[in-house]
């Protein structure tokens, strides 16, 4: 206990945020292990919500689907807003507090300048599975601030990462979008029209891992923790990347299932290891 105080501010006064890190960190297994099992959460690749598909008909019955585009806009929009906000719904001096909504809103700034201006798209998302991602984002933001909020005043961690924090969320988020650029070059303009067309991605850090881009938002989200360093930040990063390597697994397996000249020493995650 003694060398998490060293580390973490004290759990908040709230029921709320409390219980919000206990949900997280028992939930995210089940949504790794769904994403392991192929069960995926249907956007990108993954998305099998076509009208090829056989049962297709009787799944649009059940959940209606929007535009790629569309989806991928109400998945970041929400948690923008939230982090945008909280610099007139919770003014405060604490630099920790004003460098953690920076980074939040800077991060959902970036993924909907990426949504409108560098990824390519073709087909559709399921509304059920745009809702539940955008729900998770939003609620996420608005706890991990709200949480947050609490610190100001308090005596800081006997280690104190802040500004390491912001080192690894720069790191973290150049990364993450240099990537993101990689992927969308990979898609010819103008290539849609319910048409996907994949390739082996190259560039970067392809050649050693499937999906580097997941490594560097697993960064963002331990800068996220490293600036705030509150419990829920802490849990929020643990789940983040829980849920990240099931989710390069299951694109490693992927890739391997749909092309047969697919490099064997590429790993999914982290360079020589997993």
């Amino acid at each position: 206990m003694e060398m998490a105080t060293s580390f973490l501010f004290p759990p908040p006064p709230s029921i709320l945020v409390n219980t919000m890190t206990v949900v997280g960190l028992a939930a995210l297994p089940i949504m790794v292990w769904s994403e392991v099992r192929g069960n995926n959460l249907k956007y990108s690749k993954f998305n099998n919500n076509n009208a090829s598909s056989p049962s297709s008909s009787s799944q649009k019955q059940r959940f209606s689907s929007v535009s790629s585009r569309t989806g991928m806009l109400c998945l970041y929009t929400p948690a923008f807003l939230a982090a945008s906000a909280s610099f007139f719904l919770s003014p405060s001096q604490d630099l920790r507090f004003l460098l953690l909504k920076s980074a939040l809103s800077l991060h959902c700034f970036k993924r909907i300048f990426e949504v409108l201006f560098i990824h390519k798209y073709s087909g559709e998302m399921a509304s059920d599975a745009a809702f539940t991602i955008s729900s998770g984002y939003f609620s996420s933001a608005a706890l991990v601030l709200y949480s947050q909020s609490f610190t100001p005043g308090l005596p800081e961690p006997g280690l104190d990462l802040k500004f390491y924090g912001v080192v690894m969320f720069v790191v973290g988020i150049v990364g993450n979008m240099y990537h993101h650029v990689l992927l969308a070059k990979l898609r010819k303009e103008g290539e849609g029209g319910g048409k996907k067309e994949y390739k082996i991605p190259k560039g970067g850090l392809f050649g050693e891992v499937i999906c580097p881009h997941y490594m560097f938002e697993i960064l963002v989200f331990w800068g996220f923790f490293m600036i705030s360093q509150t419990i829920y930040s802490l849990s929020l990063a643990m789940s983040t990347t829980f849920y990240l390597v099931g989710r390069s697994y299951a694109t490693r397996r992927w890739y391997l299932s749909k092309f047969d000249d697919f490099p064997k020493h590429i790993k999914a995650l982290i360079p020589f290891v997993f």
